[in-house]
C-alpha cells in the first residue's frame, strides 16, 4: 500500500511540475517506468558563482516517501561545502526527521513529509546560493571558501564552464 501512495504523490508532483514550472530548475523521470528515480537540473542561481551553469543531479526517493527524505546526487561536477566529493547533497532538510544525533540542527528544519521535489529543489538553490560552512561536507570546499575565496571562485567557475559544454 505504502509504495502506491508514495508513486501516486510523485505521479501528482511531477504533473504539478510539469503544468507550473518553476524558475530555477526542471524536473523529469530518469526512466518513465521508475516513478522514484528524477533527473533534476538545476540552474545556477543569478548573481551567485554558480549563475550560468546547468548541474544535472539524480533525485531518489524511498518507497516510503513522503515519510522519509529522497536523497538527491549532483551527477555533474560542482564544487561547493555542502555537497560530498562524491556529488550527494548535505542540507538540513533532507536529514531523517527528528532531533540531530549531533545537535546542530533543530527538528523543524529536518526532513517533514510537508516537504515537495519543489521544496527540496528550492532549498538546493538556496544552498548554492549562500553555503553552509558550519557543518561541510566537503571540508576541503568548506576551508577554500572561507580562506581562499579566490581559489574557490576559480574551481566553481570551472564547473560552471564544463556544466555549459554538457548541453
Amino acid at each position: 500500500m505504502a509504495v502506491s501512495q508514495a508513486s501516486l504523490l510523485l505521479q501528482k508532483q511531477l504533473k504539478d511540475l510539469c503544468k507550473n514550472p518553476v524558475d530555477g530548475f526542471s524536473a523529469g523521470l530518469v526512466d518513465e517506468s521508475n516513478i522514484f528515480e528524477w533527473s533534476v537540473t538545476i540552474i545556477g542561481p543569478p548573481d551567485t558563482l554558480y549563475e550560468g551553469g546547468f548541474f544535472n543531479a539524480i533525485m531518489s526517493f524511498p518507497s516510503n516517501y513522503p515519510n522519509s527524505a529522497p536523497s538527491v546526487k549532483f551527477t555533474s561536477e560542482i564544487w561547493h561545502p555542502n555537497v560530498y566529493p562524491d556529488g550527494r547533497v548535505c542540507i538540513s532538510i533532507l536529514h531523517p526527521p527528528g532531533d540531530d544525533p549531533n545537535g546542530y540542527e533543530l527538528a523543524s528544519e529536518r526532513w517533514t513529509p510537508v516537504h515537495t521535489v519543489e521544496s527540496i529543489v528550492l532549498s538546493i538553490i538556496s544552498m548554492l546560493s549562500s553555503p553552509n560552512d558550519e557543518s561541510p561536507a566537503n571540508v576541503e570546499a568548506a576551508k577554500e571558501w572561507r580562506e581562499r575565496r579566490e581559489d574557490f571562485k576559480k574551481k566553481v567557475s570551472r564547473c560552471v564552464r564544463k556544466s555549459q559544454e554538457m548541453l
